[in-house]
């Protein structure tokens, strides 16, 4: 609680102070706030995140005065009459600076005046005066309740793309790209050296959508075939002769790829079942999650979704995730045998300790607040170290996962990467509803796959353990 001063209270000398981090979410609600959106303060167009190098915007730093007057000297009721502000120095992102109020003079007529400092350590970086009218009642209020602020910005997106700088692009067959999404997202992949796009379908409609939304396709091969069944048995065709190292769907129905992608007899399969994996760079996590299996297996049983926990671990580690920690989803924490998910859960958490499962630190069931909330997991008292931490969501069937997936991406503001794993290269399965950037996420976690195929070896930086 904070009891404000009046005129009469406040005497020379008097001072107040508040210290604060400076953070790269700071420069993002300035700018929507303010509307400066100078780039000198904005990340780089390539997406990189600030660095020590960033400047602050000066005026960011003098609205901070406000925090201390208004909440602690004179505090609440008070009212700004003036502030000249001289800055002497730039903040930059990681900061802690010192915001600091002295009393210097009570002028008369309800005014006071207050030196306004901010210091780095030692060196000062804004100096100035405040005229201020305190409150004629002193006034006690508590810590007000705002609305929670979620800054969209989707981080591990861009630190998976600086992690394919130094691959080859991988050559990716394209089908049915005959939309504006599913032809500038393999087309903006190319241009980031990400793919070599081998585009499949009808060239007139491909050229078209080119035209009339002005995609460059300068350079980049097309094979004209106008049956999307067509298609889809050609891109398959050019894994087996080497051209193509992924597979990407375009326009068509999932079902159309996945008929030619999973037949005995000409398909990409191995021996390992074949699952879909959401990655999902959701803002107010501290990392990637997982989401398996919410596209291709409806009602996988526990042989199925062994494979599916298999192929999620895989792709974990090689986008960085060193020993991937896997939340096997159910209603529940604990073992029902009336609830299906949950006995499965258990038998696979099991199955991971006797090393039938690799890679990975499997536990369930879990909850889907105690799999992602420390603070759930710890309120239900479970002891685990996967619970609250989990990379890999393991849902009970397609229905569940659908709707984890999309509820990430259009309630959470999450962006998601879909990948078919468990066949020869990956299949990069996105909606007919992603845009863009979606499909070049896709692209990301595709090219990263296929160089862990490759060579055994992930070439993203450990995000955590």
């Amino acid at each position: 609680m904070a009891l404000s001063k009046t005129y009469e209270d406040l005497l020379v000398g008097d001072e107040a102070s508040i210290s604060r981090l400076l953070t790269p979410d700071d420069l993002y609600v300035f700018a929507h706030a303010s509307g400066n959106l100078n780039p000198v303060h904005m990340p780089s167009e390539d997406g990189a995140e600030w660095d020590e190098k960033t400047p602050v915007p000066s005026m960011l730093l003098g609205s901070m005065f406000s925090a201390v007057l208004g909440n602690i000297l004179p505090g609440p009721g008070t009212l700004y009459h003036s502030q000249d502000l001289n800055f002497l120095g730039r903040a930059r992102v990681g900061d802690t600076v010192t915001v600091s109020l002295t009393v210097i003079e009570k002028n008369g007529d309800n005014k006071v005046s207050f030196r306004t400092r901010i210091l780095r350590g030692e060196e000062m970086l804004v100096d100035g005066v405040a005229i201020v009218h305190p409150p004629r009642v002193g006034r006690e209020i508590g810590h007000a309740i705002l609305p929670a602020l979620t800054i969209a910005r989707h981080r591990h997106v861009a630190r998976l793309l600086d992690a394919c700088e130094n691959l080859p692009p991988t050559p990716t067959a394209i089908v049915a790209p005959e939309d504006e999404s599913s032809l500038r997202g393999p087309v903006e992949a190319a241009k980031a050296n990400l793919i070599r796009p081998l585009l499949i379908g009808d060239a007139a409609r491909i050229h078209a959508v080119a035209a009339e939304h002005g995609i460059d396709l300068g350079g980049i091969e097309i094979e004209d075939l106008a049956s999307h069944d067509a298609a889809a048995a050609r891109a398959v065709e050019m894994v087996h002769q080497g051209r193509a190292k992924a597979v990407m769907k375009g326009l068509l129905h999932t079902d159309e790829l996945l008929r030619h992608v999973v037949k005995s007899q000409g398909g990409l399969r191995t021996g390992r079942r074949i699952s879909h994996v959401f990655v999902m760079d959701v803002p107010y996590l501290d990392d990637l999650v997982l989401v398996t299996d919410a596209a291709i297996n409806i009602a996988p049983t526990i042989e199925d979704k062994v494979d599916i926990t298999q192929n999620a671990i895989d792709l974990a580690i090689a986008l960085g995730i060193v020993q991937p920690k896997v939340g096997v989803l159910s209603a529940v924490e604990t073992v029902n045998l009336k609830i299906q998910s949950s006995m499965d859960a258990a038998i696979l958490a099991k199955m991971a300790d006797r090393g039938q499962i690799s890679g990975g630190l499997v536990d369930g069931p879990l909850a889907m607040d105690n799999a992602i909330s420390l603070s759930a997991a710890k309120t239900k008292g479970l002891v685990s170290l996967v619970a609250g931490r989990a990379d890999v969501l393991v849902v009970p069937n397609l229905e569940a996962g659908n709707i984890l997936a999309k509820d990430l991406t259009f309630a959470a503001q999450a962006e998601g990467a879909g990948i078919v794993l468990g066949a020869k290269v990956p299949v990069l399965l996105t909606s007919r509803a992603d845009d863009a950037a979606a499909r070049l996420f896709s692209c990301v976690t595709a090219v990263l796959y296929e160089a862990w195929l490759r060579t055994g070896t992930s070439v993203v930086p450990p995000a955590r353990n």
